[in-house]
């Protein structure tokens, strides 16, 4: 029983990231736009949050700061996106490179350090709500992300104006242009909310979880957080959930080497197990996936 009750409880602060990633990503897809930015804004989330909390001794100012540069992220790549019309792979592929470059010369800049940093800063602890422990016993900002952030996205999506608006772009934004709907407004606000969501998640990393800033922090995290977006079909739900199924796998992994009967089992094959489950989810989901209508296309007015 105590061995189920760990791997749910790091179930669940594996999946934070995962969460925050994915909700930000399907908010920028519903607009009809990818953002194979998203690895290298989690980065930049993760390395300016810890750089800010590490500069001002406060893990608050590091968490908005992370916020900040995820917002700067998403207008950058729709100036270059919405407003440019440069295509989507070759500039979210770019937004990845330069943000992952930006923050390792910061890193050597500012820290003077190449592989990461030693330095320390303080992080969020585990609450233990009405003092109970094991599952319950998790990171504030779990609970945050969970309980509020995805089912208010979830709420927004379906019942405001503006969720109304970014599905409508998505779908068919000629025809959410005739409705009055300004279709690069909309698509911008979802990106710079996209990538607030992603840095939150690379911050986690750093201001929670860690207390420090390592080399490939996020690991690929990004890159999960797409293909679960497809595997949720675009909705928050769906994602987190998948982003659960491949969290209870990526935690079960490290329990089972501790176990006399795995232990001869490559680790190179356990560590490759949750990856392993999220292609065969995403393939067995994504083919008859129903993209937004206008996915992966520029609009211009005529």
């Amino acid at each position: 029983m105590s061995f189920l009750v760990n791997v749910l409880e790091a179930m669940l602060r594996v999946s934070t990231p995962l969460a925050l990633g994915s909700s930000g990503e399907v908010v920028t897809e519903r607009s009809g736009v990818l953002n194979l930015g998203i690895e290298g804004t989690m980065y930049a989330g993760a390395f300016f949050g810890f750089y800010a909390a590490y500069q001002t001794d406060s893990r608050w100012v590091g968490l908005a700061v992370a916020i900040a540069v995820g917002a700067l992220a998403g207008a950058l790549l729709s100036f270059l996106v919405v407003t440019l019309g440069v295509n989507q792979h070759t500039a979210g592929l770019g937004m990845t490179i330069f943000l992952i470059g930006t923050s390792e010369f910061v890193n050597r800049a500012a820290l003077g350090t190449g592989f990461g940093t030693s330095l320390k800063v303080e992080t969020f602890g585990v609450i233990k709500p009405f003092g109970l422990g094991g599952i319950a016993a998790q990171y504030g900002m779990t609970y945050v992300t969970l309980l509020i952030v995805v089912p208010c996205l979830w709420w927004m999506l379906r019942h405001t104006s503006l969720g109304l608006a970014i599905t409508a772009v998505g779908e068919n934004p000629e025809a959410a242009d005739v409705a009055g709907i300004n279709v690069k407004l909309t698509r911008y606000i979802a990106l710079i909310i996209g990538g607030m969501l992603m840095a939150a998640g690379g911050a986690f990393l750093t201001l929670a979880t860690l207390g420090s800033f390592t080399l490939d922090i996020i690991a690929g995290r990004g890159w999960v957080c797409l293909a679960l977006v497809i595997f949720g079909r675009w909705g928050v739900f769906r994602a987190l959930a998948g982003g659960l199924l491949f969290s209870f796998v990526y935690a079960l992994q490290f329990r089972l080497r501790l176990l006399d009967a795995w232990q001869g089992v490559p680790f190179e094959l356990l560590l490759a197990l949750p990856y392993l489950i999220t292609i065969v989810a995403l393939v067995a989901s994504g083919r008859n996936a129903k993209y937004p209508g206008a996915y992966l296309k520029p609009y211009r007015r005529a």
